[in-house]
C-alpha cells in the first residue's frame, strides 16, 4: 500500500479497504438476521406391534436352480432343459404363495447358458429371487 507521491500529485487508486469492511459487516448482518428454518412437517409413524410368540407361517418351498460346469440345468436337484425349466417356473408361479428360488452357478459354470437362464427366469416374472452360494466365488480368480 502506498501513501502517494512526495511531489504532491493525487493519487489515482481508489482505497478499497473501508468499501470491503463495510460490505463484511452487511454480510454478517444479513447472515444474522436470516430466519431461522423452523418449518415442521408432521408424519404418522406406523405403531411398533409387540412380537408374537408364534411367526407368521413361512411357506416352506424353495426352488433351487443350480448350473454345473458341465453345461447342465439343475431343478431341486433334477436335471432340465431350457423348455423344461420354463414350464417349472411357470408351474411354481401358480401357487397362492410364490415359493422362493434360489439361483447357485458353479464356478466354472458357462456364462453363456447363466444369461440365458437368466433371461427365462427374468421372462417368467419370478419375482421371489435370490443368488445363494456367493461365497464360494470369494477366492476365484485370485
Amino acid at each position: 500500500m502506498s501513501g502517494g507521491k512526495d511531489d504532491g500529485a493525487p493519487m489515482m487508486e481508489m482505497n478499497t479497504t473501508p468499501l470491503i469492511d463495510v460490505m463484511l459487516v452487511l454480510l454478517i448482518m444479513f447472515i444474522i438476521t436470516i430466519p431461522v428454518a423452523t418449518h415442521s412437517i408432521d408424519i404418522d409413524l406406523p405403531v411398533a406391534t409387540p412380537p408374537t410368540n408364534n411367526p407368521p407361517p413361512v411357506d416352506p418351498i424353495r426352488n433351487k436352480v443350480v448350473l454345473t460346469a458341465d453345461d447342465k440345468i439343475l431343478w431341486n436337484g433334477t436335471q432340465v432343459d431350457g423348455p423344461g425349466l420354463a414350464n417349472l417356473l411357470k408351474q411354481s408361479l401358480s401357487y397362492p404363495v410364490e415359493p422362493e428360488l434360489q439361483y447357485q452357478p458353479e464356478p466354472n459354470a458357462s456364462y453363456d447358458l447363466s444369461a440365458q437362464v437368466l433371461q427365462l427366469i427374468k421372462a417368467a416374472e419370478v419375482t421371489k429371487f435370490g443368488f445363494v452360494g456367493n461365497e464360494q466365488f470369494r477366492d476365484f480368480g485370485k
